[in-house]
C-alpha cells in the first residue's frame, strides 16, 4: 500500500511539473517599444495597462523607451525587439524612415505589429495589423472648434516633441480648425524653459487668446506661468491627456478642456489582442478609437481618483 501510495505522488509530481512546463511553453512574449520618456506620466499609464493584460493573460511583457525623447534610440529599441522574435510587438509609430522598415522587417518574419498612439495610418502600408488610439489631427481640430465655439479668435499649440507624427499632426489639425489664425510654438521637456519660451511668445503676439498643450509635460508649466501672472482667465487653455494635477486644474476651473484618449487601453489592448493572435489567429477587423474625449469642470471629479490610481 505504501508503494502505490507513492507511486501515485510521483506520478502527480511528474504531471504537475510537466503541467508547469507546458504553460511556461504556452506563454507568449511582447515586446513594446514606445518613444515615452520616464519623466512623461502618460506612458506610465500605457505601461500599466500593457502589465496589467500581461498579468491577465499569463503572457511576459517587455517595456522598454528610451531615456529621452531620441527616435534614434528607438529606432535602435525597437530593431532589438524584432531581432529577439517575440510573439507580438506593440510600437508607438512616431516616425515613417525611421521605423517603417523595422515594421515591414517584423512582418517579414511572421512577428504580429500593433500600432499605439502614434502613426496608425502610416504604418499600414509596412504591415501593422491595427492600430489602438485616437486621430490626432481630429483631435486637435476639435480642440480648436471648441476653443472657437468660446470665443477664441488666435490660437497656440505648444509642441515639446516636434517630429513626432503624432503631435505633428494634433497641432496641424489645431491650426486647422482655426482656420489658420493659430502657430504652433517648439519646446523641450524643460519646465523652465517652457514657461519661459511661453511667455515670450505671448509678450510678441498679445492678439493670442488660446493655448492648446499637447500633453502635460507642456500644460502643467503654462498652467504654473498663468497662475504666477494671474492670467487663467485671460486665455482659454486646454490640453492633452490627463493627470492629477491636471485633473485638479480642471476641477478648479484653470483649465477649460482636457483630451482625454484613454491611454490605459493603448497599453492593455494591443497585449490581449496579440495573445487572441498567437493562441486563436483572431484580431478586430479595423483601428481601435480610444479617443478623443473631453473632460471638463463638469466631469473632472468623476475621474481623479482613476487618475491616482494610474488608470486615467
Amino acid at each position: 500500500m505504501a508503494r502505490l501510495s507513492n507511486w501515485l505522488l510521483a506520478t502527480t509530481t511528474v504531471a504537475l511539473m510537466a503541467g508547469t512546463v507546458q504553460a511556461q511553453e504556452d506563454s507568449n512574449r511582447f515586446v513594446m517599444v514606445t518613444h515615452g520618456v520616464p519623466s512623461d506620466p502618460f506612458w506610465t499609464v500605457v505601461k500599466n495597462g500593457a502589465e496589467a493584460a500581461a498579468d491577465t493573460v499569463g503572457a511576459t511583457l517587455e517595456y522598454r523607451s528610451p531615456s529621452n525623447f531620441d527616435v534614434a534610440k528607438m529606432q535602435q529599441l525597437a530593431d532589438a525587439a524584432v531581432a529577439s522574435d517575440p510573439d507580438g510587438l506593440i510600437l508607438s509609430f512616431i516616425d515613417a524612415d525611421a521605423l517603417g522598415g523595422i515594421v515591414q522587417r517584423a512582418t517579414n518574419n511572421g512577428i504580429p505589429v500593433i500600432t499605439i498612439n502614434s502613426g496608425g495610418e502610416d504604418a499600414r502600408q509596412y504591415g501593422s495589423r491595427l492600430h489602438v488610439g485616437q486621430s490626432e489631427y481630429e483631435a486637435g481640430r476639435r480642440a480648436a472648434e471648441r476653443m472657437v465655439e468660446e470665443g477664441a479668435e488666435q490660437g497656440l499649440c505648444l509642441n515639446h516633441e516636434q517630429g513626432n507624427i503624432g503631435t505633428d499632426q494634433r497641432c496641424a489639425g489645431f491650426i486647422e480648425g482655426f482656420s489658420g489664425n493659430a502657430e504652433q510654438l517648439a519646446t523641450t521637456y524643460d519646465p523652465v524653459s517652457i514657461r519661459n519660451s511661453v511667455m515670450a511668445y505671448l509678450n510678441q503676439h498679445e492678439n493670442t487668446d488660446a493655448i492648446l498643450a499637447i500633453g502635460p509635460v507642456t500644460a502643467e508649466p503654462l498652467l504654473q506661468a498663468m497662475r504666477e501672472q494671474g492670467a487663467t482667465d485671460m486665455f482659454t487653455l486646454g490640453t492633452f491627456d490627463l493627470t492629477p494635477g491636471i485633473l485638479e486644474a480642471l476641477d478648479a476651473g484653470e483649465l477649460d478642456f482636457a483630451i482625454d484618449q484613454q491611454q490605459y487601453l493603448q497599453g492593455y489592448l494591443p497585449v490581449m489582442f496579440l495573445d487572441q493572435y498567437a493562441k486563436h489567429g483572431l484580431l478586430p477587423a479595423g483601428d481601435v478609437p480610444t479617443g478623443p474625449g473631453f473632460v471638463t469642470q463638469e466631469n473632472a471629479a468623476q475621474v481623479i481618483e482613476l487618475s491616482q490610481q494610474g488608470i486615467r
